[in-house]
């Protein structure tokens, strides 16, 4: 995975910090404040300053009222990008920008979305100050996205234009200002009483419990001849196109290997797909970077409607160890379920690219930056295999991608088991395996609760590259782990890394707290908590 900055520089973070002192002013305090003091709260104030003065915008009345003026800027930077983005494709004269171009051009078209999604929910009080922070926390990662994977192909110049209208320092200053809001309501959301994420209906949940979801289901995807779905694609277009009112729509793909790639658009919500088990249901592909493809395109399965759970599947990239990024499952779906899943690939076999996620007794396999991305996602009850990299190679197997402070993202893994796959136990003794790395600035992962094998490295967590990116600004965490791999006494001096020793702090990586939502997952009887 190749690494592209959005950098915060600290200095300036640690003055937004101090500036959000000013926020807990009463808005009675605040009316009559002019543009430049409402600029002066944000990351990024002289674009603010800039865009608020021209274009006939008005002076923030209140702290509201700034949000959603810097959000419909940020709209129409994000419009504006769009349309630079569409005089690119004219420049397409190899395979390898047209990747780039592709990939750009869905990332930029998703961010309007959620900056739009996220200007009516606010507007319309339809959606929670969390789910705006989510959402652009997630705008922001789609034009990471873009950029990095320019730098798969050493295209940085081609998409240069792209960053020329400001809308990453826009979405940022958003961010920073819906932070104050999202505060606020922390302490009024933790209601732990259901076992069942709040994004999962009442319907669902009685449809998840029951034992006879194969016979529920909507279509059947089979190899066997006659099959009017032979393949899952051939399935995903028909629900495309069938009025379903956004309701539940259950694929049951039997048992067999389908070779195929597969891309769940924004326009599939609510999508389920069900495997006859994760040995059994098996989706493959080899796409790679050296195979010509971005990391974003490399994936086996691409999935971006939100909603989607999976079950009883395996997601399989078989490009191998030699062929650098290759993706198995990449994933942007907020409010996402996967149970019972495996993920199988070498490095960056699993993307977790955006928004909230949830993983459940599932096996994934890698050897470098294998679990990466930058969703807010917890996994638990899981088993994380680290392989046989190539002669020299080390194992690394976390690289989150957290490029402002104020994004609500981070891996969470919790309950469960870090181990060396078969091929890796004969020769542990010779390979390092780490924790994680920082792949973006603000990085940020925990384990909580989980047993550590004896592969894992005494220093626990590796640089990039060498360097020390990031290892001040970066937020890595153990908490309460066990295991021949657990010790912490011989762990990395950083200081965004911490032997996490209180329950409160841990707490904000639970299921609970990173992904607003209430710990259980599909058709399980394996008791879990919400919070630790």
């Amino acid at each position: 995975m190749a690494k592209s900055k959005l950098i915060l520089p600290f200095v300036l973070y640690v003055l937004v910090v101090l500036s959000s002192v000013s926020w807990s002013m009463q808005e009675e305090e605040e009316l009559g404040s002019d543009i430049n003091y409402w600029c002066d709260t944000t990351p990024h104030p002289q674009q603010c300053k800039y865009f608020l003065s021209h274009g006939g915008h008005h002076t923030p009345r209140h702290r509201k009222d700034f949000r959603m003026l810097v959000l419909e800027i940020a709209l129409q930077k994000a419009q504006e990008a769009q349309m630079c983005s569409s005089d690119l494709r004219n420049k397409c004269k190899s395979k390898r920008k047209k990747a780039v171009w592709l990939d750009c051009s869905k990332l930029v078209n998703q961010t309007i979305l959620q900056i739009n999604e996220t200007l009516i929910g606010l507007r319309n009080n339809r959606s929670s100050d969390f789910d705006a922070q989510t959402w652009l926390s997630a705008a922001l990662t789609n034009l990471e996205t873009c950029f990095s994977g320019s730098q798969d192909f050493n295209l940085t110049n081609f998409v240069s234009p792209l960053k020329s209208h400001n809308l990453t320092e826009m979405i940022s200053n958003s961010l920073a200002i819906n932070q104050f809001f999202v505060k606020q309501k922390v302490s009024n959301d933790q209601n732990v009483d259901d076992d069942f994420p709040d994004w999962v209906t009442p319907a669902d949940r009685k449809l998840l419990q029951s034992g006879s979801l194969r016979t529920r289901a909507n279509l059947v995807v089979s190899q066997a001849r006659g099959s009017k779905f032979p393949t899952i694609r051939s399935a995903l277009k028909y629900a495309a196109g069938y009025n379903r009112r956004n309701k539940r729509y259950i694929i049951y793909i039997r048992r067999g290997v389908y070779r195929e790639n597969i891309e769940i658009g924004n326009d599939l919500n609510n999508i389920m797909l069900l495997g006859d088990g994760s040995r059994y249901t098996i989706i493959t592909g080899s796409r790679s970077v050296a195979g010509g493809f971005t990391t974003y395109s490399s994936a086996t399965v691409g999935v971006d409607g939100n909603g989607f759970i999976a079950r009883g599947i395996t997601f399989r990239n078989t490009a191998g160890p030699a062929k650098s990024q290759a993706v198995a499952l990449r994933s942007s779906s907020d409010l996402s379920v996967y149970y019972a899943c495996s993920f199988e690939g070498y490095q960056d076999t699993l993307f977790v690219l955006a928004q909230r996620q949830f993983y459940k007794t599932c096996y994934i396999y890698g050897t470098i930056d294998f679990i990466f991305g930058n969703a807010a996602v917890v996994f638990q009850n899981c088993m994380i295999l680290a392989r046989r990299p190539l002669k020299g190679q080390a194992n690394i197997i976390t690289a989150q991608g957290r490029g402002d402070p104020f994004q609500n993202t981070g891996i969470s893994i919790h309950n469960s088991r870090v181990m060396p796959a078969p091929d890796l136990r004969p020769v542990v003794g010779s390979v390092k395996t780490y924790l994680g790395r920082p792949w973006q600035e603000y990085s940020r992962t925990v384990y909580m609760k989980t047993f550590l094998d004896r592969h894992i490295d005494p220093l626990g967590w590796s640089p990039w590259d060498k360097t020390n990116f990031a290892q001040n600004t970066l937020v890595y965490g153990e908490y309460l782990c066990f295991g021949p791999g657990s010790s912490t006494r011989n762990r990395v001096k950083w200081r965004g890394y911490s032997v996490i020793r209180s329950a409160s702090v841990a707490s904000q990586y639970t299921v609970e707290r990173l992904i607003a939502g209430r710990s259980w997952l599909p058709a399980t009887s394996i008791p879990f908590t919400p919070g630790l």
